[in-house]
């Protein structure tokens, strides 16, 4: 199937600068994302920060993070050519080729981190930086390939623009925005494990070592189902450190506790096997459970 739509393409246009196809590099879906949690560590913290500051801040948080997409898509092409939900990027179709990924992700990393260091300051930079090379080196070049944890501890550069957003506006690191980091860390196992059960069969073909194909299905469901009860712990620290009020606490509880009966469901299910329909909900769900929380901090401070 996958030979069929990658014979249906173009490969000789291989020279071609097509700059649509080169944004598609920077993982727009990520970058939305990015964005969004983004602004909301910055809107959440105690100072006001310029509009204009704020906006600049953000897009180039977001081209930092598009950048590290774009090497991340540089590395694994060959993967990304064995799996039916990555088969047409733009390097499996040759939109693309791999020297000018290269080209496009360097260029755009120095760009942010340094444009970052300028028209914020130097706090933000060097946490652009860090996270650009964390998810280049340390998740996609050592840990993808080589352990099934491989999403928890490379959790930890999807976790940081919130506290990047934060630092723009303060200058400095605090508790309250690692409450952000610690939400989203906890957040990535599941919401990926869940993924990988449904799509088993693509991480397999290309061996990469995900948690269903090493473990297998009962250690996964497991996995998921304890990482979504971590959540409620995660979920009540920003009230316990007095960032939030109620206004936050409660609905996320629901929310929480409503994602744990989802997991629960899935492990529930038959031994050694997995309803994929379920699984599919986990992961819509989990999309939505963030980007729900991250709407009620907002709704919290604007209350």
């Amino acid at each position: 199937m996958i030979k069929s739509k990658l014979k249906n393409r173009n490969l000789s246009q291989e020279d071609v600068f097509n700059f649509s196809e080169l944004f598609k590099l920077m993982k727009p879906r990520v970058m939305s994302l990015v964005i969004f949690t983004c602004a909301v560590g910055l809107l959440m913290a105690p100072n006001i920060v310029p509009t204009k500051d704020a906006i600049i801040g953000i897009i180039l948080v977001s081209i930092g993070a598009g950048a590290a997409g774009a090497l991340n898509m540089w590395y694994e092409s060959d993967l990304d050519a064995l799996m039916t939900r990555t088969c047409l990027r733009p390097i499996p179709t040759g939109k693309v080729n791999r020297n000018q990924a290269l080209v496009f992700g360097i260029t755009l990393s120095i760009f942010s981190v340094i444009a970052l260091d300028f028209f914020a300051n130097r706090i933000s930079a060097s946490l652009l930086l860090s996270t650009i090379l964390f998810y280049v080196f340390v998740y996609t070049i050592w840990l993808k390939r080589k352990t099934p944890q491989n999403i928890v501890i490379g959790g930890a550069a999807g976790a940081l623009p919130p506290v990047i957003g934060w630092t723009i506006a303060t200058n400095s690191l605090s508790l309250e925005p690692i409450t952000f980091f610690l939400i989203i860390f906890f957040w990535t196992p599941s919401h990926f494990w869940a993924l990988s059960l449904y799509k088993s069969s693509d991480y397999k073909k290309a061996k990469i070592p995900m948690l269903p194909i090493t473990n297998g299905i009962e250690s996964t469901k497991l996995n998921i189902l304890i990482y979504s009860i971590i959540m409620l712990p995660v979920i009540i620290l920003p009230y316990a450190i007095g960032f939030v009020s109620l206004i936050f606490l409660i609905p996320s509880l629901i929310l929480t506790l409503y994602y744990n009966f989802l997991c629960f469901e899935l492990y529930n299910y038959k031994k050694n096997k997995f309803n994929a329909k379920k699984a599919k909900s986990i992961f819509g769900y989990s999309i939505l459970y963030l980007f729900l929380i991250f709407v009620l901090f907002l709704i919290d401070k604007i209350l």
